[in-house]
């Protein structure tokens, strides 16, 4: 309980020495805090797949919360590391004034606290505090820059994504009116652990019509289509480190928040109905996000879009469910996470030397970047799907649990839809990294950049080819809670 205490505090540690310390420190203590946060989330994720579930009350952890846990502490450090740079550079080029990157990493802090908090409480009513205060955080950041289109972005995302955890609010009211009278005590009627114990007793009536609500309010954070034109705006004018942690991290925590209702759905109406509209929205979200992908012309917003597609991936293998349904999507999950990341990373840096995000002006990054160029057309294709990658793996491997579990027609359109969405990756990825560079273009950069950009590109490429024991292990716990066994 201690340690589960530690993992939501830390980050909240990082969040005052960002903003408060003084000089150089603000940047330098902010990242030590954060290494000490993620070492302690690491930590707690490990004694939960070693041991079993920690805490107890309003602070639990098990297989599929660590999952997400692992998830935001790895993509959240990154993302710190990457903003020292990142923001120092903005100052110098008279983006941003002196003092704004210690107010960066005061609500950079706060959101991944935000984040944790999600993933560490076994209360639906918590759950959707946690969830609401993202929005707050993430608004913030979203509008940063406080320019015209900055600011637009981020009262969009801030009015769309309200509006659509308001309907997550009610639906939330209703499992606990629910679970009040099949479970009895109120304190424990918001528990998504007693919730799916009790299941059976539950009102079905009630589960159908607060699953409905909690998916669109949910799904309206995580991207789903039609609820998703927030996201590519977000995205787009968000500071780099704030869009990885958008695409990488923010999505999955609503889709989590889904998957803990489906699994209590499941358990009162059986698997059809929560498991049909999970593959509906899916494929809904990936056909929606093609056609913007192949005729893009913003690096951010190509980035944001192949987000909605990925996140409708998942959605669809969580709908399929089984052992391989739900191995792919946690598996896609942590692959998306990562690669996503290293992806905006590159591309920031792309967008700094070329002075545009307008992916028509960008051309022979691989000559000028000898790390970002080729890292950013490899770790597209990793994206897309090509083999070998762990991506790769996760989407065949679904497209095989779909044809052999009857869903063969929406496996078809998955499959047609990513086929063009990997032609579209590579079309606009090797145009800005093949060619010549223009000659304004100031060539080179440090090695640093294998920190951010060769190494999670290795991981990605590493984990086609073989799964670690100690992750497959994991990942089997996972699908194991998950009812995939």
């Amino acid at each position: 309980m201690v340690l589960l205490n530690l993992v939501v505090v830390a980050p909240l540690a990082a969040a005052l020495v960002g903003r408060f310390a003084p000089g150089r420190w603000s940047d330098r203590g902010q990242l030590i805090l954060a290494t000490l946060a993620s070492l302690l989330a690491m930590t707690a994720v490990i004694r939960v797949f070693n041991g079993g579930p920690i805490g107890n009350g309003t602070l639990y952890l098990d297989p599929l919360g660590a999952l997400l846990v692992a998830v935001v502490a790895l993509v959240g450090w990154a993302g710190a590391a990457y903003a020292i740079g990142y923001l120092r550079h903005d100052v110098a080029a008279q983006r941003l004034a002196a003092n704004q990157p210690r107010w960066f990493y005061l609500w950079y802090h706060l959101f991944l606290t935000a984040m944790l908090a999600v993933a560490t409480t076994e209360s639906l009513g918590l759950v959707w505090v946690a969830i609401e205060a993202t929005t707050v955080f993430s608004a913030i950041l979203v509008g940063f820059y406080r320019t015209r289109e900055a600011l637009e972005a981020a009262w969009k995302y801030l009015i769309i994504c309200t509006a659509g955890i308001s309907f997550a609010l009610f639906g939330t009211l209703l499992l606990y009116y629910a679970g009040v009278h099949a479970i009895g005590g109120e304190a424990s009627a918001l528990s998504w652990r007693l919730l799916r114990e009790h299941a059976g007793a539950l009102d079905p009536h009630l589960v159908r019509l607060a699953f409905v609500f909690l998916l669109v309010g949910y799904g309206t954070k995580a991207g789903f289509a039609p609820f998703h034109t927030w996201l590519p705006d977000a995205h787009s004018q968000a500071p780099t480190p704030v869009s990885a942690v958008l695409s990488g991290v923010l999505l999955p925590c609503a889709l989590y928040a889904i998957v803990r209702v489906h699994l209590i759905a499941v358990g009162t109406l059986g698997p059809a109905f929560s498991s049909t509209m999970l593959i509906a929205f899916g494929l809904f979200s990936v056909a929606v996000a093609v056609p913007f992908i192949l005729i893009q012309h913003d690096i951010k917003r190509l980035l944001a879009y192949s987000s909605m597609e990925h996140i409708g991936i998942m959605a669809v293998a969580f709908g399929i469910g089984g052992p391989i349904g739900f191995f792919a999507a946690t598996l896609h999950l942590v692959m998306h996470a990562i690669g996503k990341a290293l992806l905006f990373f590159t591309a920031g840096t792309l967008t700094e030397r070329y002075g545009t995000r307008n992916m028509a002006r960008i051309r022979g990054a691989a000559q000028a970047l000898p790390f970002s160029g080729p890292v950013l057309l490899a770790g597209a294709l990793v994206l897309a799907g090509a083999p070998p990658s762990g991506l790769f793996l996760t989407e065949m491997s679904l497209l095989f649990a779909g044809f052999s579990t009857g869903y063969g027609v929406a496996s078809v359109i998955l499959l047609v839809c990513l086929t063009l969405v990997f032609v579209g990756m590579l079309f606009h990825v090797g145009r800005m990294t093949l060619g010549v560079p223009r000659a304004a273009v100031v060539r080179g950069e440090s090695l640093r950049a294998l920190l951010f950009f060769v190494a999670p590109l290795g991981v990605l490429g590493f984990l086609g080819i073989f799964i670690p024991p100690s992750l497959d292990v994991a990942l089997r716990q996972v699908v194991a809670l998950l009812g995939g066994v």
